[in-house]
Order: structure tokens, then C-alpha cells, then sequence
């Protein structure tokens, strides 16, 4: 009875809470008409105006109708919020009291909603302060955090409200664990073609990673499907909510590849934010560089690698490890001291600054820039030196000259007069060779190769490959002071096991940021080093600034395959959310032909269970190649060559590499197994949600 009267006073609610948001949709669709008439016909005016005058029209601004342009866009913003929020405007419930108030209910829900000419919130958004304690563990003494400060609350209940089409479908009591009942109802839904954010389903150690403070380098070392790049995009959501002032469009997402971006491109403008620089650091370093010429991708790196190259596992080994970077230093220290032959600056047999004065200058003045820049520096004082003690030549000259023009009677100059000027003009000539000279001479020992030449000399390389970039972009750093073409105030790095010590340098001089989230799970590296993954160990980087965190709890995979997953990986402190599903399927084949077959057959039997995103992994492209042709023409598969590509959901055929961070309903994993990685066989395994086979 009590269950079902709540039932109808939600129904009321939300009944209420639909007729204020059509109330205020239909007066920001007022204003946003009056402004776009006022917009329009301002311009019709000016550009009338002033029809006969070209310039005048390019060179057109007014700062009001400006104001009116930004004022459009926030109002356009809030209608497509408010759309949003008509077809679900929230999705939970708090009761708390406070201090000094009685007891208060606040409705969580996607954005917030407070009428114009109120002050109370109908709605609050999920990245608001308040709204943290919808996703606290348990009910009783809390807090959340404010501008101001910590502000005690005691929460008294908490309720997870399921809407759809603007209909009220269920409500859940969530005092005891957060949202469990619906979590699992979102976990067992298939997924789709993007990434979704999980606004609902948020669990608390995963808010307390999204709230935490802004200027903190957050390091998330989690398991498969524990929904690190979920939190890492809901944490910049968060953080431009709450500090857009601060971080604005100056967001850097860095992920693996193209297809990963793709892959989650729609979740930031699901919660309201676009405009966000989204690159992977192959392209970032490469823009960062200007390099023109044809770099080796990563994805290429990992396949020969893959394929038992051992010069290329050689090469990436050493390249990614600290020896690597510790050689980079090392001659960086040795440049600074024997870099530059130098020889003191010259004119006309005269010393105009010694080699003393010049060390001094490279040591003392300016010994803080970095060695190339305080070359250039040092390099136009030297030349400015040499045309002061050009002048001064000069200046003699011409007071000689003028002695010898006053000891001449007015005749005597008139006879003389041509004379003397072509012998000024010769010695004029003279003094500028002499300065040209001077010049040549400085330019042989301070003039520098360009760091690309200088890292290709010293690390012999020819062609350059992925794991080049982030060594000639750390030269670059030291050497030149390169700086990013964009601020910068917040980086997020997924995928992060991946990267090297010297990356993270790279990142860190150039952004110069202090607030990061790195997110990455050290079981999934696809090249396993001798050195434990560069992320675990940023302390010494980012001093007392880092925060890490550990997140156990997969998500993603049912029991079943996350206990076949974990037979590759030396750990065993992977929790899998309480989720069953079937075993896992293990078949043998004896020929391609008989691959395919299996193949066929157990994607028949996928789709038959209604499962839509299914995909067929392999350890690389060689056995892509081979299955690909004989595999279309049996079914429609789109096969992922490269790196560029989009999915768009259905059968998929691609590469363990290419696989990284994506999720499917179903997965086959075809390989012989006995040659690749364990670590490999990990992140192959877990990227199934609900169905897992193995055709070995």
C-alpha cells in the first residue's frame, strides 16, 4: 500500500516536473526567436549600410550583437538540454537534512532545471556539489563538497527512479547499495555502436574519481571493464561544470587510435560538453613536430611485433624503456658542455667579445634557457656586439673623414671631393665584409641542427616510427623550450599502460599543466616490457601531486568470462560484478575451411540470441587477410584494416590492437593461441559482455 501511494506521488511529481520544463522550452524557443530576429535584422542594417564599402563589412563587429551571439548559444545549449531531460528529467532521489534546514528532497537528473524568476532547482545536475550524495554508499552522516567547503548532511533515504518516454517504469530503494538493481538492468542490455555515459549507474568509487579536486593528477590503475574511460570523459564533464572558466575548450583527450576515438566521441556531447580536443599522441606529436615526412604507426610497431620480429620488439623495448630516457638526458648534459665549439668573436683582428665573456654568457646570463634558445639568444647579443663595434668604426671613420675635409680649403675639397668619397665608400665596403666575415666565422660553431636531424644522428635512425616521436619531441622540449600551439589546462591519457616514462615528460613540459586523469590497467599492455608500466610510477614526475587509485570491480563481462579472462594475467584480484551469463564456448578447427564453418555457426547462434555487436578478434592481420575473403562470402562483415575506420555497430572483424577500450556484445577470438601473448589473450577476452568463444 505505502509502495504503491509513493508510486502515484512520483507519477504527480513527475507529471509536474514535464509541464515546467514545456513551460520554460516554450520561453527559451521565445528568446531565442527574438534574438535571432534581432540578430538578422541588425546585420541586414549594417550590411545596407555600408554595401558600398567592402572593408567596412568584412572588418564588421559590435560587441552587443555579440553579447546577442554568445546569448544564443547558451539558450540553444539549454533547449537541447531540456529536450533531453523530457524524456527522462531525472533519474534519483534524495532525502537529507542539513544543519540548520529541515528535511529536503532534491531530484538528480542528467542536467539541472531551476525555473527563471526561482531560486529553488526542480532538477539538479549530476556534476553539482550536492548531487555527490545520491552516490554515497550508504544512508546516515555524510557530506559533500562545496565551494565554501565541506558541508555536513545527514542523507535519509536515496531512490533510483526509472524513466522512460516521459513515464515513470519503477523506482528502486538504493539505501542499502548504490543502485544495484538498476546497474544490473543497464549491464545486461546490449551495447551499442559508442560509448554511453553512465550518469545513472555511477558507483562510488567511481564518483569519488570524477569529483576528484581539479588541479590533482589522478592516476586510475583498473581492470577490464572497470569503466576507466567512462570516468575519465564523466570527470571532464565534471570538471568544466563546475570550472569552465578555467578549463574551457582547453581539454586534450589522448587515446590509442582513431577507431577508439570514434568510439567514444559521443559521450561528452551526451552530457553537454563538445568542443574538446580529441587526438591520439601519434597525431598530437607529429602536429606538435610539423613533421612532413611518413612516420611507421603504431599499430604497424605492434604488428611486427606481434608477428616475431625481433628487431622491432628490440627497437621498442629500448625505446620505451627508462635506459632510453636516461640516454636522452645524458646528452642533453654532454651538449651543454661540449655542444658548441666556441671561438671568440673577431673584427678586423680585434677580439670584440672573448671566449671568457662568451662562456659567461652561456653558463651565467643565461643558463637557465634551454641550450638551442640560449644559443639563438646568445647568438643575436654577439651580433648586436659586432654591429656596435661596426658603428664605432664607422663613427671614426667619418670623424677622420671630416678632419681631413676640414684641413682642405674649399678648392682643394672640390678637387679632392670624388676621390674621397670612393675611398669612404671602399672602406665602408670594407667594414661590411669584415662584419660578414665575423658573422661567418660565429655562424660556423653556434648555429644547431633542428632536433629531428640532431635525434636521427645520435639514435642512428633512418625511417622514423611511432616510438621515435615522443624522443625527438622531448629534444625538442629541452632544447628549443618547445611549448604546445594550444593551451592547455587539463589532459586525460586512456590507455595510459601503453606509455613511457619519456611520454609523460614530453606531455608534462609541454602542456605545463597540473591537472590530469590517467587512466589505464597495467595487465593490458600489448608488448610486455621487462619494466613495470611508466603510470604506476609518476610520483617522482608530478611530485606531491599525484593521487592514485585501484579499481577491481569489472563492470563489463559476466562471471564466466571474466574467469576465463583471468587465467592470462599473474593477478587474481579482478571482482566481477555478480553476472551470469553463459560459459564460455572453446572449439578446435582442423583447416580454414573448417574455421569458417565454426565461425558462421556461432554467429548464427549470437544473433539468434539477439546479441547485435559481435566481433571477431584475431592477434593480428595476417589471419585477418586469410578469414576476411572466405568470411564475406558467407555473411556481411566489415573487416578493420586499419586504423582510420568507423564502427558503426553489426559484425565486426578486426585485430587485438585495434580492440583496445571498445566493448562488444559477443566476441569470437580466433587464433592458434599458443603464439600470442597472455597478456594479449587478456584484452581479447574481455572485450565480450555477454558471450565469449574461443576457436582455437
Amino acid at each position: 500500500m505505502e509502495k504503491d501511494l509513493e508510486y502515484l506521488m512520483e507519477q504527480v511529481k513527475l507529471q509536474e516536473t514535464i509541464k515546467i520544463l514545456d513551460g520554460e522550452i516554450l520561453s527559451y524557443i521565445a528568446k531565442r526567436k527574438y534574438i535571432t530576429e534581432y540578430i538578422i535584422e541588425y546585420r541586414k542594417k549594417y550590411i545596407e549600410e555600408y554595401k558600398d564599402d567592402e572593408d567596412r563589412v568584412i572588418e564588421f563587429f559590435d560587441h552587443e550583437v555579440f553579447v546577442k551571439e554568445e546569448a544564443y548559444k547558451t539558450i540553444d545549449k539549454r533547449l537541447k538540454e531540456f529536450t533531453t531531460l523530457k524524456e527522462a528529467p531525472y533519474f534519483g532521489k534524495i532525502t537529507f537534512t542539513e544543519e540548520s534546514e529541515g528535511v529536503q528532497e532534491l531530484y538528480v537528473g542528467r542536467f539541472g532545471l531551476t525555473p527563471e524568476e526561482t531560486y529553488e532547482p526542480v532538477i539538479v545536475d549530476w556534476r553539482a556539489p550536492i548531487a555527490s550524495l545520491f552516490y554515497k554508499g550508504t544512508l546516515g552522516e555524510s557530506y559533500y563538497t562545496s565551494p565554501v567547503g565541506d558541508i555536513p548532511a545527514n542523507l535519509l533515504a536515496r531512490r533510483q527512479l526509472v524513466l522512460k518516454k516521459a513515464e515513470l517504469k519503477g523506482i528502486f530503494d538504493s539505501a542499502i547499495d548504490v543502485k544495484d538493481e538498476i546497474l544490473q538492468m543497464v549491464l545486461t542490455s546490449n551495447s551499442g555502436e559508442k560509448l554511453k555515459d553512465i550518469v545513472m549507474t555511477i558507483q562510488q568509487e567511481q564518483d569519488e574519481i570524477i569529483r576528484a579536486p581539479k588541479n590533482k593528477v589522478i592516476v586510475v590503475n583498473g581492470v577490464a571493464g572497470s569503466g576507466k574511460t567512462t570516468i575519465a570523459l564523466h570527470r571532464v564533464s565534471y570538471l568544466l561544470y563546475n570550472d569552465r572558466e578555467q578549463f574551457g575548450d582547453k581539454v586534450l583527450i589522448l587515446g590509442p587510435n582513431d577507431i577508439f576515438m570514434d568510439y567514444i566521441a559521443q559521450v561528452l556531447p551526451s552530457l553537454g560538453e563538445g568542443g574538446i580536443s580529441q587526438d591520439t599522441f601519434q597525431n598530437f606529436a607529429i602536429d606538435q613536430i610539423g613533421l612532413k615526412e611518413n612516420v611507421k604507426s603504431y599499430s604497424d610497431y605492434i604488428e611486427e611485433a606481434m608477428n616475431g620480429n625481433e628487431e622491432a620488439l628490440t627497437e621498442y623495448k629500448y625505446k620505451s624503456s627508462n635506459s632510453f630516457t636516461k640516454l636522452l638526458d645524458n646528452m642533453i648534459e654532454d651538449m651543454d658542455k661540449s655542444y658548441f665549439d666556441m671561438t671568440p668573436v673577431n673584427l678586423f683582428g680585434e677580439t670584440v667579445v672573448d671566449i671568457a665573456e662568451i662562456k659567461e654568457l652561456f653558463t651565467t646570463n643565461y643558463g637557465y634557457m634551454p641550450l638551442f634558445r640560449r644559443s639563438e639568444k646568445i647568438k643575436r647579443i654577439l651580433i648586436s656586439k659586432t654591429k656596435d663595434k661596426r658603428d664605432e668604426i664607422i663613427r671614426k671613420l667619418n670623424v677622420e673623414t671630416q678632419k681631413e675635409i676640414d684641413s682642405l680649403s674649399k678648392e682643394e675639397y672640390e678637387i679632392q671631393k670624388s676621390n674621397m668619397d670612393y675611398q669612404r665608400r671602399e672602406k665602408i665596403r670594407e667594414i661590411i665584409r669584415g662584419v660578414m666575415d665575423s658573422r661567418e666565422e660565429l655562424d660556423k660553431w653556434i648555429d644547431h641542427e633542428d632536433t629531428l636531424t640532431l635525434y636521427k644522428r645520435i639514435t642512428k635512425t633512418e625511417s622514423l616510427a611511432y616510438m621515435d616521436l615522443a624522443g625527438i619531441l622531448y629534444l625538442a622540449v629541452k632544447l628549443d623550450g618547445m611549448k604546445c600551439k594550444k593551451q592547455i589546462k587539463h589532459v586525460v591519457i586512456d590507455e595510459a599502460q601503453d606509455y613511457n616514462m619519456t611520454q609523460f615528460k614530453v606531455i608534462k613540459e609541454l602542456t605545463g599543466c597540473t591537472s590530469y586523469t590517467i587512466v589505464g590497467d597495467s595487465n593490458q599492455r600489448l608488448i610486455e616490457t621487462e619494466e613495470e608500466p611508466a603510470m604506476l610510477h609518476l610520483e617522482e614526475l608530478f611530485s606531491q601531486n599525484i593521487e592514485s587509485f585501484s579499481l577491481n570491480k569489472s563492470y563489463r563481462s559476466t562471471q564466466e568470462i571474466m574467469q576465463y579472462a583471468s587465467q592470462f594475467i599473474k593477478e587474481d584480484s579482478i571482482i566481477p560484478l555478480v553476472r551470469n551469463g553463459e560459459p564460455v564456448l572453446e572449439e578446435e578447427s582442423t583447416s580454414t575451411q573448417d574455421t569458417i564453418e565454426t565461425l558462421v555457426s556461432i554467429i548464427e547462434d549470437y544473433k539468434e540470441e539477439g546479441l547485435e555487436n559481435i566481433a571477431i578478434i584475431t592477434k593480428d592481420k595476417n589471419k585477418l587477410k586469410e578469414i576476411s575473403t572466405l568470411l564475406k562470402q558467407r555473411t556481411k562483415v566489415l573487416t578493420f584494416d586499419r586504423e582510420d575506420m568507423i564502427y558503426s555497430g553489426g559484425l565486426v572483424l578486426l585485430p587485438a590492437y585495434y580492440a583496445k577500450g571498445l566493448e562488444f556484445d559477443g566476441v569470437i577470438l580466433l587464433d592458434d593461441f599458443k603464439n600470442t601473448p597472455n597478456l594479449v589473450k587478456y584484452i581479447m577476452c574481455t572485450r565480450a559482455l555477454h558471450r565469449l568463444a574461443v576457436i582455437k
